[in-house]
Order: C-alpha cells, then structure tokens, then sequence
C-alpha cells in the first residue's frame, strides 16, 4: 500500500489518457476506486465516506483519488449512479420475459445471482441508495431522475398503459418487491450459499402466492396504541428527527436541522439526547417498541392467527401513513457505530420472530397458507420498512383503500388481480 502523500504520476498520465482512450487499465482502477466507495458508503454513509478511507482499501495514495474524482461529491455520485445503471441494467433483462410473473421472478433470480457471486468473492457489492436525497445540488436533482426511471421501470414489470387503480396497485408492488431486494443483503447471509436457490424459490412463491390462505378476508380490526410521553416533548422531538432521518439518511438529518423543524434551538437537542448516535438510538427503540407493541396488543385481544396478523399488519401501516409518526427506516443504521447497529439488526429480528411466529402459528390452525415463516418476516419487516416511502401515495386515495392495497402485496400476492376491482 501507498502510504505518502505525493500524487503517482502514472495515475496523472493514466486518468489524462484514460479519458482520451478509455485504457483498460484505467478503467479498472476506476471500477476499484467506486468499488471501494460503495464498500465505505455501505460501512459509513456518503457523507461519511473519506477519500483517505477510499484510498487505504485500493492501495492508492489519496491524492491519487483525486486524478479520477476531482472531490468526494464526485466520487458518492458515481457510485450511487452505478447502482442505478446496475438495477436499471437487470430491469431491462427482466422486461424480456412475457408476463408480469415471469418479470418479477426474473428480477429476484438477478439480485439472487449477484449475491451468490458477491458471496464467492466473484463480485463486489454496490453502493446502498439511503443517502440519494442527502447529496448536494446539481447532482441530487439528477439522481433521483434516475432513482424514479428506476422505480417506473419497476411498475412497468406489471404491465405498460394500466389503468390508475391498477397503476396504484403495481406502485405499491414495484415498491415492496425493491425492498424486498434491497433488504436480501442483511439477512441472506444466515444461509449457506447452496442454499440460495431454496431460499430464491420460497421468496418468489410468497410474491405470487401471499401469506393467507385461498378466501381470507381483510377485515383488520387495528390495535390502540399507548402514548407515551414522559419527559415533555421528547416524543416530539423524537418524530421530527424520525421522519428527517428517514427522509435525508443518518448524516443528512443534522442536530441543526432537527432542532429548526421543530423551532428550537441547537441546545434544546443536547437537553434531550446527549449524541446524535443517541438520537438514532431512541428512534430505533421507540419505533421496535411500537411495533412490539401492535404484536403484543394483537396476541392479547386474542381471534384467529390471521385476524391478529391482519391487525398488527393494518395498524403498523397507518402509522407509516400517518402525517404524524413514522418508524424509523433501516437505511439510518450506516451511521451507527458497528455495536449500535449490531444491537439494533438483533432487535429488528425478535421481532421478525415473533411474525414468524404468529404464522407458524395460523398455518397450525389452518387460517394462513403454508410458507416459510422465517423468510416470509424477513419480507414483512422490509415491506412495513417501505411504507414510509409510500405515504404521499397513500395520501391520494382513503386510508382504508391504501391499507388494502399495499397490505394485499405480500398478503395476497403480487398478481392477484381482485384488488384492483374492489
């Protein structure tokens, strides 16, 4: 490794050349450097990517860097917009098959190849988009262009020229099922690698088949939730921060930006929590605790496995909905030291667990369909994560409408075209 600080004056020549000529060589060591960056972007956030951190992972001096991107923006943009292309790329692969099903399963056996090569070493992983809405103007604008083509492009798997019921309806599946892709990183590694091509074909029939059984009816009686509030307006607090946090990632959201959208000052935000990793810390705890909650007031009203799965379901949901509280989205844990975030991952599966758990329980008793529970809350806990996204969506049509809709995603299936009639 390279460990000066004097520039390689054959990267200089390189990088001159290799705009001219596109040298192989150049392009390799670009492909290294974005490579990287995705690696620390994965590991630390955008804003918390380095170029030394960069630089150390390639063997590079960090001026060197600096002759490909001319400063770390450049270099988050570029990765981030390799992402894009490579979903956009897979996307396209998928659109060649003839029917919507055929799509969709082609797309989830692309993202399930580029796991299983990125496992043998054959492939590295590219960078998470949870900090796209936090990178600066002009390149923002730009890379949600591509971030929105990215989603069209997935609702387009259900079909071009649909109608608005059911453009809504594949909206919400073309969401839920890029979660669901998105989130195949953190849990997928439980499995041996032989074992991905089960785990390929057990997700794939929960998104054609759904969670209930032929002829279960979405009648959810949504749960109560407890408020609690007791240190004054740190609830608040905590919900401002949420939904900024979510909405600009873990670095975007600032202590000043938080304290602003509530009109308090920079030290009022030090009288509630004495970090920020602190404040994402209560976040987290305060949305596992109210997803606990909707479990464990479900199980207590008592009814059949699939009435208190329907509850839990519908009234998580209208908290994600809803203007005034979100759960705090799993794209903040890049921040948090590796201990935090490790406790935090533990937390988020007791309670995919305790899903898992309410399922094997409903296909004892007959009321939901045979799957295979633990990945079938794996694929719950990132289409609840999802709902914030589809707020605005949810906005546009009653409440009871958008529960529906999005909840027949995973609970129905995804081809299941009675929704769209109702």
């Amino acid at each position: 490794m390279v460990t000066g600080t004097l520039p390689d004056m054959g990267d200089a020549a390189e990088a001159e050349n290799g705009t001219e000529t596109g040298t192989r060589r150049f392009r390799e060591k670009r492909e290294a450097i974005l490579a990287a960056a995705a690696a620390a972007i994965n590991e630390q956030s955008a804003k918390g990517m380095t170029f030394a951190d960069v630089a150390r992972r390639v063997g590079l001096n960090t001026t060197s860097v600096t002759y490909y991107f001319k400063r770390k923006e450049d270099l988050a943009a570029a990765a981030f917009e390799h992402t894009l292309d490579y979903l956009l790329s897979m996307l396209e692969d998928a659109h060649g098959q003839p029917t919507p099903d055929a799509r969709v399963q082609r797309y989830l056996s692309l993202n399930m190849a580029r796991l299983a090569r990125i496992e043998r070493g054959e492939e590295r992983p590219f960078a998470v988009l949870s900090d796209l809405r936090a990178t600066e103007e002009p390149v923002r604008s730009r890379l949600m262009a591509r971030w929105r083509e990215v989603f069209r492009r997935t609702r387009a798997l259900w079909g071009e020229g649909l109608n608005k019921a059911a453009t809504d309806l594949a909206g919400a599946r073309a969401h839920v099922l890029l979660e669901n892709t998105f989130w195949l990183p953190v849990w997928l590694p439980r499995y041996e690698p032989d074992q991905y091509p089960r785990v390929e074909t057990r997700l794939f029939d929960i998104f054609a088949r759904g969670i209930a059984v032929p002829g279960a009816q979405w009648h959810p009686e949504p749960v109560d939730l407890p408020h609690d509030d007791a240190v004054p307006g740190r609830e608040a607090f905590l919900l401002a921060a949420t939904r900024l946090i979510n909405e600009l990632g873990y670095r975007g959201a600032s202590v000043q930006r938080i304290a602003s959208e509530l009109n308090v000052t920079k030290g009022s935000f030090y009288h509630h929590l004495d970090a920020k990793d602190e404040l994402v810390i209560s976040c987290y705890k305060r949305s596992f605790d109210t997803i606990a909650d909707a479990q464990r007031l479900a199980d207590t009203r008592g009814g059949s496995q699939w009435d208190r799965l329907a509850a839990m379901i519908a009234t998580l949901l209208d908290v994600q909905f809803s203007e005034q509280g979100p759960l705090l989205r799993t794209t903040a844990l890049s921040g948090l030291p590796a201990g935090a975030r490790q406790a935090m991952v533990e937390r988020s599966n007791r309670i995919a667990r305790r899903f898992a758990g309410t399922m094997s329980d409903g296909i004892a008793e007959g009321t939901v369909r045979p799957v295979d529970t633990l990945i079938a809350a794996q694929a719950l806990m990132a289409f609840l994560n999802a709902a914030f996204d589809m707020r605005k969506w949810a906005w546009s049509m009653p409440r009871d409408r958008a529960l529906a809709l999005y909840g027949s995603t995973l609970l129905y299936g995804m081809f299941d075209d009675r929704m769209v009639e109702r």
